[in-house]
This record gives C-alpha cells, structure tokens and sequence, in this order.
C-alpha cells in the first residue's frame, strides 16, 4: 500500500493510474479508523481496480473548536489498519495546505435544503465545510466511484446532492451501517465512551427496531412520546432529537404517505459523547 503525503505525490500517482485505465473507488475518512470505515474499502474492492483511502480531519466542518481539539488522531495506527485489510491500494494523507492552499475557509452550497434539516439545524455551516473538502478530494484522487456509509445519511445525501449541481463525473455509493455486535452503529466517537457505557448504548439500536415495528401501526406523534419514554428511563444518556422523515427531501414528517419511504433519525448524548443513528422504516 501506498502513502500519499502530499498534492504532488498524490496528483502523480493518479496520472500513473489513470493511464492504465484503471478504475478507481475512493472513501475519504478523517481518521480514527474502525470496521465501519473497512466496510467501504470492502464495496469499493469489488467494483473497481484500484482503492484509495484519505485521511484529513476537516477543521472546517467543525463548529466548536473544542470538537476539532478533541477528535481523535493517530495515523500511524490507522496506516496499520489500512495495510493490514489488504483493501487498500493506497491512502492520500494531506495537510491543509494542500486542501486549502490559501485559508481554511468554506465554500457556500445550495444544497436544495437538505442543508437545513436535522444536523443542520444545530450545526450552521458544517454542511458547506463537507462539501468543500469533499469537492477537493473528488478533484484530486479524481475517482470513478465513492462510498460513503448511511450512518451519516444526511451527509451522503449533501454529498449526492453536491454531485448533481457541480456535475461531476463521479457516481456516489452509499454503503450499509456497520454494527457492533450489539447494534451500536460503529463511530470514530464510541471510542470516547467506556466498554460499559458501549455495551449499554445498544439502547440506541434497539429503539430503531421498536419504531419500525411500530411504523405505519401507530401514529408518530405516538411513537416520538415512546422513544422519548425510553431515553428518560437511560442513566447518563440524553436524547437530543428523535424525529421520521422522508429520505428523500429529510423534511421531518408527522403522518404516512404510502408512495414515500422514510428513516427514523436519532441522536443521543451518552457521557458527553454524541452518538447518532438510523434506520429505513419498512
């Protein structure tokens, strides 16, 4: 496996690639590497020549500097875990000059606004800093596919949506969440909690599997007031917001329409860890 280090190196690997003819999948991560991250190197494997991973933790996709401080780091761990998948062919490692040549600062997007649901609403401009690093990236490895994973699902659908309006060539591959043993969705932040305080966010994953039973049985007004229910019943755990909404548009709806499809959307505060989640409503 190869490491990129900087733009040039980078830029002269790829032209080396593309000359071949060969087709090239690519995840941008920010690090802190887990299976959930090895999930979409294993989808890009199966459908293209060659996979590329990136490491850059954007510091403009961060609204509390604290956040940026905090969030974990350690590349030489996360090449071992790169080399050792033998999924990766090679992994691009830029600093912020070669992704913001000038100043660390955003470009603003329409996003059609999808930008002001849910984590939007609570987190002004992060949606314009993913765009902008994602553009970039896009830019540079200059890839035929890549994949991003549905715990994020509003980012995959900025990201979808990004594509659409820039009119770039390369085709977005959203790729199933991956689940600790006990449900929890895999986050480069669980590794903030305690095995125990883990063990006990399986809570989470449980709630989602109740509300889809519950889906189109009981009203959602209905079912917003049992998951709240639940999460009050949780020691050390905070539910910051529970809501149903339509995966296309992410608008937040109160009643069933039978020709849409719908995901619960949840986000919970364990320990001072924000943990967030999913699911498609069938």
């Amino acid at each position: 496996m190869e490491v990129l280090k900087n733009k040039k190196t980078l830029q002269d690997f790829i032209e080396r690639q593309k000359e071949m003819g060969k087709r090239i999948g690519f995840a941008p991560t920010m690090g802190a590497l887990h299976n959930g991250h090895l999930s979409l190197y294993e989808a890009a494997r199966k459908e293209n020549d060659l996979v590329i991973s990136s490491i850059f933790v954007n510091p403009t996709q961060f609204n509390n500097p604290e956040d940026l401080e905090k969030y974990p780091r350690d590349i030489n761990r996360d090449v071992l875990i790169l080399k050792n998948s033998g999924l990766v062919d090679a992994v691009y490692i830029p600093n912020v000059e070669d992704i913001y040549p000038e100043k660390a600062v955003s470009q603003h997007y329409d996003y059609d606004g999808l930008e002001n649901e849910m984590e939007g609403k609570s987190r002004p401009g992060h949606f314009d800093g993913v765009g902008t690093v994602v553009e970039e990236l896009f830019n540079q490895v200059k890839p035929d596919n890549a994949y991003f994973g549905e715990k994020d699902f509003q980012q995959l659908a900025i990201i979808k949506k990004m594509v659409e309006k820039k009119q770039l060539t390369v085709k977005i591959k959203g790729v199933p969440i991956y689940r600790a043993e006990n449900g929890l969705a895999l986050s480069s932040r669980n590794q903030r909690l305690h095995e125990d305080r883990r063990e006990a966010s399986k809570v989470i994953f449980e709630t989602l599997n109740k509300v889809n039973d519950w889906f189109r049985v009981v009203t959602i007004p209905e079912i917003k007031e049992r998951v709240q229910d639940i999460m009050d019943h949780q020691q050390g755990m905070q539910l910051e917001y529970f809501l149903i909404a339509d995966e296309e548009t992410l608008k937040e709806t109160d009643f069933f329409y039978k020709d849409r499809n719908f995901r619960a959307f949840i986000v919970v505060m364990v320990d001072g860890v924000r943990l967030i989640d999913n699911m498609h409503l069938d």
